[in-house]
Parts: structure tokens; C-alpha cells; sequence
């Protein structure tokens, strides 16, 4: 007996399994997951992806929403896709349709390098955006889109954080609370002084 089988990855809150699911056109026998994984992890290394190769039999169809959700890179892709219709499972990728053997792997691998490519040029943009950032910060004091720092802004003086702290012999709690922080920004000004 065949199952539908559904895999979600979502790395970034931007990201939604429900939106997935609802655009993949459930409902599946069985669903998996790997929430807040990076698309740079090896697919037999995330726990979700892991488990849905267990259980997946020959007959099954295996549902994703995009074609980089099976690996971490063009080579991990195309190793898993080949995996996959060699046991017999039969790959659904969302927009594309049904994957076999033979041109479905073609065009597997040239979607995958495709994706791959994206991921190159997207660093490569942002790398691009971080040195203009610093060149500007360097000249004008200011960043190319006028901010003060690279960095997260400040939400307070961490200078006043730290010395109201230690003068209070306060817990990170209390000063969180005096100015109005959260527990995690005290510590990471105090870790800085």
C-alpha cells in the first residue's frame, strides 16, 4: 500500500510549514519536519529528514515544496533524488510534478545547480552590501544606509547598563528590568566591557 508522504524545512521565521502544506495540497498520510534547520546541513543529517527516509516504502510518494529542501547543496540533492527512485519511492516536487527516473534526474540536477547558483550570488550580494557598509561607516561614520553601526542597534548605553549593574550589584534580571532589556542584550553588554 502507498502512502503520501510530505517534508517540510523551514529555516527562518519568514518561512512557514502551513504555507507549504497548504500550497502542496495535503492531506498526507504522514508529514515530517525539520524546523529552524539550516538548508546548509546535510539532509540525512537533519533529524526530520532522518526519520522520513525510515519511513518511506517502495510505492510511497515523497511531497516537497522546493527542490532544495532534499540537501544541502547540488550534489547532496541529486545523491538523495537517486536514492530515493532507486528504492522505488516516487519524488513530488511542488510546481514541477512528479520526478522519475532518467529526465526527471536531469532535471533534478539542473534545478539543484540552479538553486545552488541562487545561494552563491544571494552571499555574494550580501557580502558585496556589508563591504559598501563598512567602506561608507569608514568615510562618513555611517553605514550606506545611514546607520550608526553595522551591528544591531543599541537599545540602551551598554556603558550605563554595565556601570548601573555593578554599582547596584544588580542580577541581570533587575538591570533587564531597570532599562527595559531583555535578560539576553544585559548579558551580551556586559560581556563587552
Amino acid at each position: 500500500m502507498s502512502h503520501r508522504i510530505a517534508y517540510y524545512r523551514v529555516s527562518t521565521i519568514d518561512q512557514s510549514i502551513e504555507a507549504q502544506r497548504a500550497a502542496m495540497g495535503g492531506p498526507f498520510d504522514q508529514e515530517f519536519s525539520d524546523e529552524g534547520v539550516s538548508g546548509g546541513v546535510l539532509a540525512t543529517d537533519r533529524p526530520g529528514f532522518a526519520a522520513m527516509l525510515a519511513a518511506l516504502r517502495k510505492g510511497d510518494t515523497l511531497y516537497v515544496y522546493a527542490v532544495d529542501r532534499l540537501g544541502r547543496d547540488a550534489i547532496d540533492v541529486q545523491t538523495t533524488v537517486r536514492d530515493l527512485l532507486a528504492t522505488g519511492v516516487t519524488l513530488h516536487v511542488h510546481g514541477i510534478g512528479p520526478i522519475g527516473e532518467g529526465v526527471g534526474e536531469i532535471i533534478i540536477a539542473v534545478l539543484a545547480q540552479m538553486a545552488a547558483m541562487e545561494r552563491r550570488r544571494i552571499a555574494e550580494r550580501t557580502e558585496a552590501g556589508r563591504m559598501a557598509a563598512r567602506k561608507a561607516l569608514a568615510e562618513t561614520g555611517r553605514t550606506h544606509r545611514g546607520k550608526e553601526s553595522l551591528g544591531r542597534p543599541f537599545a540602551a548605553d551598554a556603558a550605563a547598563v554595565r556601570e548601573w549593574r555593578k554599582a547596584q550589584s544588580a542580577s541581570i534580571a533587575a538591570t533587564a528590568q531597570h532599562f527595559g532589556l531583555s535578560a539576553a542584550t544585559v548579558k551580551r553588554y556586559c560581556a563587552a566591557g
